[in-house]
């Protein structure tokens, strides 16, 4: 059974939501329904298994009982209200009753319908929250008016007035009270009905007006229950008693003989989820959830409860512990209203120790706790008819309490000796699941397969039982595969068309085999009960199961079933369905079963008590008759006196011995040494799965989980409270480094510190976590990572404990680590680790199957993955080891043992099993250590195991120079016991002078580890400790010790062995281990390490393996299947279990490392029985809701659990590091040398903003200094002498950006950030609040004219919502009019002025247009401007980001084209809002013209801080800092006389930057990336909308020859990032023929026109420009290196390359030029000339004999008419063969060239 974190509950509110399996709902439709949940669950389950049977749907419906049984009834509900319905009907027809004449009401008393006389509201949904006083024996029901046929009317009645589930045993006439007014003593329904005016028309009848009990919801509201049950029609009564019992079976009848005092109306429930016990014998529920059908109709509860040595006290109030709303609509008749569910429960788990044994691994028919179920007060089994009389000294004479399992039907009343039988409903339960499982079919569209019918399930639990060997115990989880494989096998056709989904309805295929009818039934149960030898015995009844059972306890009595283990009753008649019901009367069996239905605390509590109240002297004494000389205890201290002196003497000496050989240097051991912390290859492997899944979260826009915001990591490790696991966590966190990692310490780590990131789940565990919780709120820029270590422990709802709240630890894990607060907090993320992942696969986990991660297998096809040199030697190697030929296989069983503990528990019937076996195995190791001693008389007294464990581990010190031993581990799981042994092993090793040979050590979970100081001294020289108060604290530091360790608890909790650890004593486990988490763990306890050279299928025993220091952990390594091919198909599906071929699955498990000659060499594998395949490793990492991540790890044992999350933390940290840091470009500007040396300052270092007339005189710097720029041509001007050494030699073309050199910085709270970046503040602006529906903007069209283009252009905007108030629509067409612009003159602190631009295509994701930090939060308007094509994607990744949509015919431009649209369509907007606002007053001069363009790769912007505190006016110092992109806008914004300037920049920030660089705060220059644009003063200056590269200096030189002003803030310095995608590199040339990517070099990029060169599908300019950059020397080859005779260029700057100077010069009239006079040059290049360019302006330039020119045109036709119109061919030669075109198709308008010489 699951146990999960919380219990299903059902809606009180509609509980219409109920399942309706049987029939439609009231709808007439049917409802969605938990089926197709588990349906869903199931399939998935059969997809990921290779398993043919699925996990059984039923079983998983174990988990809501209370949703199951609603749906089971759901249709009897309505088919036996509408047989109600019809039959009142038929009846008023047919009888034609007289008229009935209502008494007058008194004078002046109310006759309103639903209020009494006098006055008192008594509809239900008017007082249904009122507390109501119910005297005791009374029960609320509700009466229906027929004037009021909405409502129910509230009345208390006398239970005894009411009838049975079967509509019998009700008390002819009335008693009730009135709750409204409180009168009481109304002994007629006549007087009753006048009273609360039910104004009947008819005699009134309580049968047909008390139509329901009333119960009280989990929130104490009082709702309707099931239908009263008037009728007798057995039945119906059988449909409605079959229907509801689920779970736990059905409830007693109100009826049931219960006396009028004892059973009162419980108090109001408490707030939902709030614990609570009865407090007094009165509030025990009449129905509680748990117990026995044993009801005594004589004795009250309170006595028989009294009887029981039950303690109210220590039973959970089902009120308390339920949140179920209340019963369905329809309930069968004897519905308890004081029992909100008695189904319900089946939810919680039953154990706080172990948990994991009721999870959905099912258990044996033991796994129910045995103070639920027993006891006469709370018995969930419907008695009827006549009661059977248990006989007195039943258990004295039978040895053993039989258990009685309810099958089929209906269940007598036991009386009498009821406290010597045990009653159970768990195989009804199992039943009406099996059934289920066809409706879950059908309920999803599967056509109507009929379920397995009554008979044939009883049929097969008579085979399965006949099956059983002699000493087996039956497993519930055995039958439900049998009548899960029995029914699909008889629908298979039907099963699989469904599956496969075939839309078309299928023919009821009849079953291969007819089906078995009621009388055929006990025949053939009879006929397989033949051939068992009495095993199974079949009583058959003819009237009902009473008389079965009265014949079944003569038998007993009478000593005739003293073979029988199974007693079968079965009452089957042709017109009824059948009763059933099965006892177990084995005495083994009903031993092993009754035991396992203790708790795990009362378990413990009735061991002590036999142990404290001498019970077991009995057993000591019988012990002490065996040994042939008298008493054990005389013979060792006859034996200690004989031999004290010469054992003694011999011993020290061998002792010392070892230590003088260790001090002379001779041969030491050195084969246990605790290796210190190491990752190994898989456990990297996992931990960076975990890290991969972190981040797919993080990158989920529906997580709220921002990596990017952490600057580091802290953590919490939740362990169980467990001070061996803790210490051993603190251990591996001290060795791992991981806290100096982090940097969460410094050196010199202290324990104190250490301890601090380690939480033991235990009573103070609270406080602890509270301060982690105070922390994580205290550091929102870290990210917490909760580790809940060893996470199937405590698997218990803190709201639904089954334990009394005494019990701290119950629920404790769910109380932390589910709270709000790690729910709600955004920086916590929660990993779980097990072994045990089918423990939190729960209907309720928090954990997705999607966030699960798997521990990886090591093997892949037989290929080996991780090359480890040890490999895991786990569960499934220990079972295939059995099978292999081994001589001694590595799994024993220890026979006589087990020969030895039957006998005695037939002996000693009263004596708990677990008691005989710790007493049985105390005697077999005494025995043993006398015989290794000498007393070879012994030997007959312990069995051949335990003699070879006790001969190696005495043996084994005496073997080893060092004295190094073995460990043997013997698990005694109670604490009681587990104290006994210790104390009588360690007086017999006293006596035996063996105190110095092993060490005996008490193993207990709560305290930590006690060994004698002369172990402690040995231990700290093999480990070299000096500190003088060390003591060992963890298993693991026990490395090489010769003991027995005790290990006590009852269930591991992660303790880790040393590999010194031998044998593995399992005898002791007891029955309730046989579920399949718990035997895991314990088997697991052996798991270890071998060398990966020795093959582990063919390990032989004698073989020495090497082995690890990292032993196992005993919960951790246990369900390991390394290299078995599907192993991970079992793994969801704990039912899916193997028999023990064992004495029975959990009686023995000795495990032994076999025996060792040279013991110091490295141990092999150690051993064990076992009963359960090995699963496959599977480890989940899950994601919980909101913000927090819930991540959950399943692993094998501490086969690198500790170090993978380790690991998995350091990676994190590292990724965090990494991801809080950027790699900027960090490049010195070039050309430094070339820049003008002036001793003039323009302006003070400190200046704020330039002197707009100071700045006109500085001269412009016409020398490119950015870095990207290394490989372009230089400008010169005649101020510049350029030597050939001052340039730099020219990078490869693929090293352009490769190769530039970046430095790692980390990002401030200011940067700009990518589609990557998820935070709390981002949300609203980046579209993903609640506000805003996600991509809700709309589409406008917006167009002007341009006379250069020729046409009209028209572009689209996409403007978001919440963005549509920063442009203007027309009122009644909403069409857009313009983008808004402020005023010149506004200030606002919180306001950018200026629109913001954003040319970008290929970096949708990588592109940094999050803006918000680096705006500080400050309103602004940004644009993206986007290619056609990649609108969808663009807008997919920034929904709430305003998109400008370039034409399609620019959708093979480049940047230049982008950018000569921005401007032309600012300057367009600039002149609708002048016009707009002049309306409305404003001058156009006062509207703002600047527009910001912006590079997609700006990250951070800085800004200089000039300290001019000197003593000399020319003194200062400066720092750098990060700032805010809006502190930098408003201080750009608010320079005096801001718009007289054209161009405003800053500066490339590098690390490198000097004083000098600063000294001038503003220069004439060259700005790139980042520039604030005037579109008013540049109107007549327009970007090249053809360029691809350099389009930024061709406009600078362009806005300077107009005689504008460009401005750079050398102050302020922008950082780029290096970003690998998009941009420039997203334009590919390749071959236009081939598809087939082909190296293309630019020198093939041009040709000689009508040439059959290969064309290339690539934009021309495109060409050309790489061209010229890379064989420019071809056209001007006096040019290369030349820089004194530069390219003249005429209106435009193209990249002729590093080695040729270009010298540019604009044609326009009143243009600023550099003077000419004195410069030849080498070359002329006329590119796209206009009609500005005259022959006469050509002829001013002077060039030199030989340089060449080039010409450049759109056609051949515009080049011939160039070179006439410039009259060219004066002074220039060409050629026919010196013309050129770019390597493109005539559709793809090539450009042309023609080349001549100076003349």
């Amino acid at each position: 059974m699951h146990t999960d974190n919380s219990s299903k509950t059902s809606n009180s509110k509609n509980p219409t939501n109920l399942p309706q399996q049987m029939g439609n709902s009231y709808a007439g439709q049917l409802k969605t329904t938990r089926f197709e949940e588990v349906l869903h669950n199931s399939i998935e389950a059969s997809l990921r298994s290779n398993n043919l049977v699925p996990r059984p749907i039923f079983s998983q419906l174990y988990l809501e009982a209370e949703q199951q049984l609603s749906s089971l009834e759901a249709g009897s509900r309505a088919d036996n209200e509408e047989e109600e319905e019809e039959e009142e009907e038929e009846g008023s027809e047919s009888s034609s009753p007289v008229s009935y004449q209502m008494k007058p009401p008194p004078e002046g008393c109310c006759t309103t319908d639903g209020f009494c006389q006098a006055g008192k509201d008594l509809r239900l949904v008017s007082i249904s929250n009122e507390h109501i006083e119910v005297p005791s024996g009374f029960l609320l029901v509700g009466a229906k008016s027929p004037n009021l046929p909405d409502h129910l009317l509230v009345c208390a009645v006398d239970k005894r007035f009411l009838p049975d589930d079967n509509g019998r045993n009700a008390l002819l006439g009335f008693s009730g009270n009135c709750v409204g007014c409180g009168k009481k003593g109304f002994c007629y329904f006549t007087e009753f009905s006048n009273h609360i005016n039910l104004k009947l028309t008819t005699q009134p009848k309580k049968q047909k007006h008390l139509k329901y009990y009333l119960v009280r919801n989990a929130q104490g509201a009082l709702t309707k229950g099931s239908v009263i049950c008037w009728k007798g029609a057995e039945l119906r009564g059988r449909q409605s008693l079959s229907s509801t019992c689920s779970g736990t079976g059905c409830q007693l009848p109100e009826s049931a003989g219960l006396s009028g005092s004892t059973a009162t109306e419980p108090p109001p429930n408490p707030a939902p989820g709030t614990p609570q016990t009865a407090t007094a014998v009165d509030h025990i529920p009449s129905t509680a959830a748990f117990g026995s059908a044993a009801y005594n109709g004589k004795e009250s509860p309170k006595q028989q409860l009294a009887k029981n040595n039950l303690s109210a006290l220590t039973r959970p109030s089902v009120l308390g512990t339920l949140t179920n709303s209340g019963p369905p609509k329809k309930r069968h008749k004897g519905w308890s209203p004081e029992s909100p569910s008695s189904t319900e429960t089946w939810n919680l788990p039953l154990n706080p120790q172990a948990p994991n044994r009721i999870k959905n691994d099912g258990g044996s028919l033991s796994s129910l706790p045995h103070s639920a179920l027993v006891g006469p007060a709370s018995s969930p089994i419907v008695g009827s008819g006549e009661p059977v009389s248990v006989p007195d000294n039943l258990l004295k004479i039978c040895k053993a309490k039989p258990v009685i399992f309810k099958g089929h039907g209906n269940f007598p009343y036991l009386c009498g000796n009821i406290n010597d039988v045990i009653v159970s409903p768990l195989l009804y339960t199992c039943y009406r699941n099996s059934q289920s499982l066809s409706r879950a079919y059908e309920q999803y569209g599967a056509p109507t397969i009929q379920p397995i019918s009554e008979e044939m399930q009883l049929l097969l639990t008579v085979y399965y039982l006949v099956q059983l060997a002699s000493d087996q115990v039956p497993l519930i989880e055995d039958l439900e595969q049998i009548f899960m494989r029995s029914w699909r096998e008889s629908h298979l056709s039907e099963i699989r068309q469904y599956q496969q989904m075939i839309p078309q309805t299928f023919p009821q295929v009849p079953s291969q085999i007819a089906p078995v009818t009621s009388a055929q039934l006990p025949w053939l149960a009879g006929l397989a009960a033949s051939s068992c030898n009495d095993s199974v015995h079949i009583i058959e009844c003819s009237y009902s199961l009473a008389e079965g059972l009265s014949e079944m306890f003569k038998l007993l009595i009478e000593g005739k079933l003293i073979k029988t283990n199974y007693v079968v009753i079965i009452c089957a008649s042709r017109n009824r369905a059948i009763d059933s019901c099965i006892v177990i009367t084995g005495k083994y069996q009903a031993r092993i079963l009754s035991e396992g239905m203790l708790t795990p605390s009362d378990y413990q509590k009735e061991v002590n008590y036999q142990l404290v109240t001498g019970k077991v002297e009995s057993l000591g004494s019988f012990f002490s008759t065996l040994c042939p000389e008298g008493d054990i205890d005389l013979l060792l201290e006859k034996f200690y006196q004989e031999n004290q002196g010469h054992i003694s003497s011999s011993l020290s000496a061998s002792a010392n011995k070892s230590t003088a050989l260790n001090g002379t240097g001779a041969a030491v051991c050195t084969s246990y040494e605790i290796e210190r912390h190491q990752i190994r290859p898989f456990q990297l492997a996992v931990a960076q799965k975990l890290l991969s899944h972190i981040c797919s979260i993080a990158d989920s826009s529906t997580q709220n989980l921002d990596l990017g915001s952490f600057e580091k990591i802290d953590f919490l490790i939740c362990v169980p409270p467990s001070e061996v696991t803790y210490q051993q966590t603190l251990f591996h966190l001290w060795h791992s480094g991981i806290l100096l990692e982090l940097g969460l310490e410094k050196q010199h780590l202290t324990k104190q510190k250490v301890e601090q990131y380690v939480l033991k789940l235990d009573a103070e565990a609270q406080i602890k976590f509270k301060v982690f919780l105070q922390n994580s709120m205290q550091n929102p820029h870290t990210l917490f990572v909760l580790i809940h270590d060893h996470a199937h422990w405590d698997l218990m709802s803190a709201m639904h404990s089954l334990y009394p709240q005494t019990e701290l630890s119950t629920g404790l894990v769910d109380r932390l680590l589910n709270c709000r607060e790690v729910k709600e907090a955004p920086n916590i993320v929660t990993l779980h680790v097990t072994s045990f992942p089918y423990a939190l696969q729960t209907q309720h986990t928090h954990i997705s199957p999607y966030n699960e991660i798997h521990w990886p297998s090591s093997y892949s096809n037989g290929v080996d993955l991780y090359h480890e040199n040890k490999k895991y030697f786990g569960l499934s190697e220990f079972i295939e080891s059995t099978l292999s030929g081994h001589s001694i296989p590595l799994l024993r069983y220890d026979s006589s043992f087990e020969a030895m503990v039957m006998a005695l528990g037939k002996r000693f019937p009263r004596l708990h099993s677990a008691v005989i076996r710790t007493f049985v195995l105390i005697q077999h190791y005494s025995a043993a250590m006398m015989a290794v001693c000498g007393l070879s008389q012994m030997k007959n007294y312990t069995s051949v195991e335990t003699l070879e464990i006790t001969q190696n581990l005495i043996n084994s010190s005496r073997q080893c120079p060092s004295g190094h031993g073995l460990m043997v581990v013997l698990r005694i799981p109670c604490t009681p016991l587990a104290a006994v042994a210790y104390e009588r092993l360690y007086n017999v090793r006293e006596r035996l002078a063996l105190e110095d040979n092993f060490e005996i050590i008490l193993g207990n979970p709560n305290s930590g580890i006690t060994i004698g100081k002369h172990f402690v001294e040995q231990l700290k020289v093999w480990q070299k400790i000096e500190d003088v108060d060390w003591r060992p604290q963890t298993y693991l530091e026990l490395e090489g010790l010769p003991c027995i360790l005790i290990f006590s608890g009852m269930d591991p909790q992660g303790e880790s062995l040393p590999r010194s650890l031998r044998y593995c004593d399992l005898r002791l486990i007891n029955s309730s281990s046989l579920v399949r988490t718990t035997l895991e763990q314990e088997l697991g306890l052996a798991a270890y390490f071998v060398s990966s050279e020795i093959h582990t299928e063919k390990a032989v025993v004698n073989d020495v393996l090497e082995s690890d220091p990292e032993k196992l952990s005993s919960t951790d390594n246990e369900d390991e299947e390394i290299a078995t091919e599907g192993s991970t198909s079992e793994k969801r599906s704990p039912m899916k279990r193997e028999r023990s071929h064992s004495h029975d699955s959990a009686s023995s498990s000795l495990s032994s490392k076999a025996s060792i000659t040279a013991f110091c060499s490295e141990p092999s594998p150690p051993l064990v029985t076992a009963g359960d395949r090995a699963k496959s490793p599977h480890q989940v990492l899950s994601n919980s809701t909101e913000e927090t991540t819930n991540s959950h790890e399943k692993q094998k044992q501490k086969i690198g659990k500790t170090g993978a999350y380790l690991q998995f933390l350091s990676i994190l940290s590292r990724m965090l590091i990494r991801l809080t840091e950027v790699d900027v470009y960090d490049e010195e500007e070039i050309n430094i040398n070339i820049k003008e040396q002036s001793d003039q300052c323009y302006h003070q270092p400190g200046d704020t903003w330039p002197d707009l007339e100071m700045f006109k005189k500085i001269p412009f710097d016409y020398t490119i200094h950015d870095p990207k720029y290394e490989d372009a041509s230089l400008i010169c001007s005649k101020l510049q002498a350029v030597n050939s050494e001052d340039r730099p030699i020219s990078r490869r073309q693929e090293d352009m950006y490769t190769h530039r050199q970046t430095t790692r910085m980390r990002l401030s709270k200011y940067a700009a950030y990518n589609t990557y970046h998820h935070c709390e503040q981002c949300h609203q602006y980046m579209g993903f609040n609640p506000r805003y529906q996600l991509y809700e903007s709309t589409l406008h069209a917006f167009a002007f004219s341009y006379s250069m283009l020729g046409e009209e252009i028209q572009l689209h905007f996409i403007i978001p919502k919440s963005k549509e108030h920063h442009f203007v629509f027309s009122q009644p067409g909403r069409q857009l009019e313009s983008m808004r612009l402020p005023l010149v003159t506004d200030k606002s602190e919180d306001f950018i002025k200026s629109p913001t631009f954003t040319p970008t295509t290929g970096r949708h994701e990588h592109g940094l247009f999050n803006l918000y930090h680096a705006m500080d939060g400050a309103s602004h308007l940004h644009v993206l401007v986007v290619k056609e094509y990649e609108m969808a994607i663009y807008k997919k990744y920034w929904p709430n980001h305003i998109m400008l949509v370039l034409p399609s015919i620019f959708n093979s431009a480049g940047v230049g084209a982008a950018h000569f649209l921005i401007k032309e369509l600012s300057y367009h907007n600039l002149e609708l809002e002048r016009n707009r606002q002049e309306e409305l007053g404003i001058k156009p001069q006062d509207i703002w013209p600047f527009i910001v363009i912006s590079d997609d790769s700006c990250v951070m912007w800085n800004a200089v801080e000039v300290d001019c505190s000197g003593d000399r006016k020319s003194d200062y110092t400066w720092t750098e800092r990060n700032v805010s992109l809006k502190h930098i806008l408003q201080r750009i914004e608010a320079t005096p006389n801001v718009t007289h300037y054209a161009l405003i920049g800053m500066r490339k920030w590098s690390s490198k930057t000097n004083t000098s660089e600063i000294k001038e705060p503003f220069s004439c220059c060259h700005v790139h990336d980042f520039i604030m644009l005037n579109v008013d003063l540049t109107q007549n200056v327009q970007y090249n909308q053809n360029r691809f590269t350099c389009d930024d200096v061709d406009f600078n030189l362009r806005v300077h020859s107009a005689g504008l002003l460009i401005c750079r803030f050398n102050h302020f310095s922008v950082m780029k990032k290096q970003i690998a995608v998009g941009g420039q590199r997203s334009f590919h040339i390749k071959s236009k023929v081939s598809d087939i990517p082909v190296s293309i070099s630019p020198a093939q990029y041009i040709c000689a026109p009508d040439s059959k060169h290969t064309f290339l599908a690539a934009p021309a300019q495109l060409l050309l420009e790489k061209y010229l950059q890379y064989h420019s020397h071809r056209f001007f080859p006096l040019s290369l290196k030349n820089y004194r005779h530069p390219v003249l260029s005429v209106d435009c700057y193209l990249n002729l390359g590093p080695q040729i100077a270009v010298c540019y010069v604009s044609s326009r009239p009143h243009s600023l030029n550099i003077s000419s006079s004195g410069l030849t040059f080498s070359g002329l290049l006329l590119y796209l000339c206009d009609s500005f360019v005259v022959a006469s302006f050509l002829k001013k330039f002077h060039f030199l004999k030989g340089a060449t020119l080039c010409v450049i045109c759109q056609d051949r036709n515009s080049l011939r008419q160039t070179v006439v119109r410039l009259e060219l061919e004066d002074e220039w030669q060409f050629r026919l063969r010196d013309e050129f075109q770019t390597a493109n198709a005539k559709e793809d308008r090539p450009l042309f060239f023609l080349t001549g010489r100076h003349i």
